[in-house]
């Protein structure tokens, strides 16, 4: 599940069994600050670049936790091809889940890669997924 606050990006892993619903595990963009996201670009916790980095955190959870691959579900939202959603999406499949998806509905690499913020924080991202990968 994919949700888009004021503030924050949410997902949880989400498991329905007999009409009521129970959540395994869930993570909020919030959660990027302990891995460096940078504290003078904490007012764009979500951003594209948050949101690629909050699927592909959320992705590595699932993926260590040996959980089956989900089924994103992002409620209510218009499916508008490159924006946030589908930055989620990309982190998701970037993480190693295996998820169809077109690759041409994904944000181009720039905004992915924070080049398109008002400050660039390109290398930053390339820190935090790293530290992600470590962990």
């Amino acid at each position: 599940m994919f949700r888009k606050t004021n503030r924050y990006i949410i997902s949880q892993y989400v498991l329905s069994e007999s009409a009521q619903d129970k959540v395994l595990t869930g993570i909020t963009s919030k959660d990027l600050i302990e891995y460096g996201w940078p504290k003078d670009s904490q007012g764009s916790l979500k951003s594209i670049p948050a949101c690629y980095l909050t699927g592909y955190l959320f992705g590595k959870q699932i993926l260590k936790e040996k959980m089956q691959t989900p089924t994103v579900d992002f409620g209510m939202y218009r499916m508008i091809h490159k924006n946030r959603q589908f930055a989620f999406l990309n982190g998701l499949i970037d993480s190693g889940l295996k998820i169809k998806c077109d690759k041409k509905d994904f944000p181009e690499k720039e905004r992915i890669e924070g080049k398109k913020l008002k400050k660039d924080i390109s290398k930053e991202i390339e820190k935090i997924k790293s530290s992600i990968d470590k962990k």
